[in-house]
Order: C-alpha cells, then sequence, then structure tokens
C-alpha cells in the first residue's frame, strides 16, 4: 500500500490521574516510528503544570505510586492536529473533566483519527463523538464507560474497534495492539512488522483477540443470539 506521507501531528490528551502504560505504550511505538517516517507528538493538557498519573481523588485501591509529565501545549493553544490519542486511567473518573469532553467535541471535526485506549473512550463517549458508533474499552470498567454512551454500540469482545476514523481500544496494553494496527493501516505492514521487531514487540493481530471479557463475565448481544 502507498504510505501516508501527509499525516506529521499526532497530540495526546493528558489529565489527572491517566494511565501510564496508556500513553508510554503508543507514544514509545509513535517515537521510534518517527526515526523513519518524521512526526511530530504533542502532549496536550489544561496548563503546562506537570500531569501526574496518581488519581486526583484518591480512593480505596489507587495507587500510591505514580510519575509526572510535562505537556508540551495547552488545550487553548495546540498546533494543528493529524491524530488524537486519548488514554484512560483513574483520572477519567473525575466529576471536573468538562473542559476535556469540550475539547474533545470542539477538536474532533478536524481530526484525521481520533483512537483511545481503555477507559478514554468514556471521555470520547461524553463528547457524544461514539454516538451511532461500535466502540470497546477497558472490561473491568466496561459498564460504567458504556453508561456514558447509551448511544453507542458498546462492543464487549474485542482488543480494538475500528468504526470510521475512531479506533477505540480495550484495557491499558491494548493501546500498543490499536497504536500497531493503526500504524499497519496507514504506513503498511512492512512498517509495523519492522517497528515491533525493533521494540520487541509481539502483535496482536486479531482485533477480536479478547481472553478479558470473559473474565468479567461480559457478552456481546450479538453472542447471545
Amino acid at each position: 500500500m502507498a504510505e501516508d506521507q501527509s499525516l506529521k501531528s499526532i497530540g495526546c490528551l493528558l489529565f489527572p490521574g491517566f494511565q501510564a502504560l496508556d500513553v508510554f505504550g503508543p507514544l514509545d511505538a509513535l517515537n521510534t516510528l518517527s526515526q523513519t517516517h518524521p512526526l511530530s507528538v504533542y502532549l496536550l493538557s489544561r496548563t503546562l503544570d506537570p500531569v501526574s498519573t496518581l488519581n486526583p481523588a484518591p480512593s480505596t485501591g489507587s495507587p500510591t505510586a505514580g510519575q509526572s509529565v510535562v505537556p508540551t501545549h495547552t488545550l487553548a493553544g495546540h498546533p494543528p492536529l493529524d491524530v488524537l490519542l486519548v488514554p484512560g486511567g483513574m483520572g477519567t473518573r473525575s466529576p471536573d473533566l468538562e473542559p476535556e469532553v469540550d475539547f474533545l467535541r470542539a477538536v474532533y471535526p478536524s481530526l484525521r483519527y481520533l483512537i483511545t485506549v481503555c477507559t478514554g473512550s468514556g471521555l470520547v463517549a461524553r463528547a457524544s463523538i461514539l454516538d451511532g458508533r461500535r466502540a470497546t474499552t477497558n472490561k473491568r470498567s466496561f459498564g460504567k464507560v458504556a453508561a456514558l454512551g447509551p448511544r453507542t454500540r458498546w462492543i464487549a469482545r474485542a482488543r480494538w474497534v475500528v468504526d470510521g476514523n475512531v479506533w477505540t481500544s480495550s484495557g491499558v496494553s491494548a493501546g500498543i495492539d490499536v497504536t500497531f494496527a493503526w500504524i499497519h493501516h496507514v504506513w503498511g505492514d512492512e512498517v509495523a512488522s519492522t517497528l515491533a521487531v525493533r521494540l520487541e514487540y509481539e502483535r496482536h493481530l486479531d482485533a477480536g483477540w479478547d481472553p478479558f471479557a470473559a473474565e468479567y463475565g461480559l457478552v456481546d448481544q450479538e453472542m447471545e443470539r
């Protein structure tokens, strides 16, 4: 397939309590890809203050260890974006996410691709972007996220789901697989396979591979019939 040379600008949304692997799994693949395919990757947040992975509203089960990341741009002052990555994490449960939801609603029409990891699909659902679309999310939080998008066709058994230019993935580590699948889609299998070898990562090639749905007793409606 012909490579898309015009896609160059990728943003990643950050908010307090984001899941580290949701961000850094995909970003490491993209950073490495940029060695051979020039890309700019931006980290976006409300302010330029460091953003912590720690839950902003600690509760039982919240991590006690975390790291902070310095954004490159604010939500109001970012460069034009071709792609936006939206991670999940405990921070997606915060009631104070209207600025992020408003940002998603405003920026989506100008994007060529929107990619979500884990419960990041819940934020996108709140922005009504998933209305009428197929999507998936973290299996442990499946019910809570699905409730945020009552007009979304939530797919329980899926590593990732593609509907138009929106790519949603299952929990945490699935973000790496959806990133490689998207790289395959945009630049071809040779690029994706070579990149996986460089990172010593074994890709899941089947979007329907999902042993975790059964772990949480999730069954798709079409599987019940």
